[in-house]
């Protein structure tokens, strides 16, 4: 497995005493995206994976047990629909674990491939640092009440995600 880089960030510190994580996966073939978006959450994540290799993203992910990916799209084999696709089980198995693909394509098809197979949020390159931020933090936000839910009532709230086809 190809990791670019593995950060421990001071966020995680001051959430030591919390039993809900904030991990974030980041996989893009591009090292100066990857760095980028590291550097974009390192104070928002506990605990960030940096990846350049797309073939060892499902490993990664079930290694590392992200609360949030960002997946490139457009990557050497396997791209970021195919590692959606193979993902997609494994991600309704743990409840809402979101995705936000990150591409320089904004076509239409692209964004709609990528959310019929499960991904929760689109970005399109150049990214900006607000937005980036905000989504993450929404989406791992939403994440921590999904698993509160789990916790009280002892199991997750159903999420309808349309069949891929």
């Amino acid at each position: 497995m190809t990791v670019v880089d593995v950060t421990i960030t001071r966020a995680a510190a001051k959430r030591h005493c919390r039993s809900v994580s904030q991990r974030v996966l980041i996989v893009d073939d591009e090292p100066a995206n990857v760095e980028l978006l590291r550097n974009f959450l390192i104070d928002i994540a506990d605990e960030i994976v940096c990846l350049t290799d797309s073939k060892a993203a499902e490993r990664a992910f079930y290694e590392f047990d992200p609360d949030l990916v960002l997946l490139d799209l457009h990557m050497p084999d396997p791209d970021g629909l195919e590692i959606l696709r193979r993902l997609r089980s494994a991600r309704e198995g743990r409840g809402f674990l979101p995705v936000i693909v990150l591409t320089a394509d904004d076509r239409n098809v692209a964004r709609n491939s990528a959310f019929l197979l499960g991904a929760n949020d689109f970005l399109v390159k150049p990214l900006d640092r607000q937005e980036v931020r905000l989504r993450a933090r929404n989406l791992l936000q939403t994440r921590r009440l999904f698993q509160e839910v789990r916790r009280a009532t002892g199991s997750f709230p159903s999420l309808e995600r349309p069949a891929a086809s």
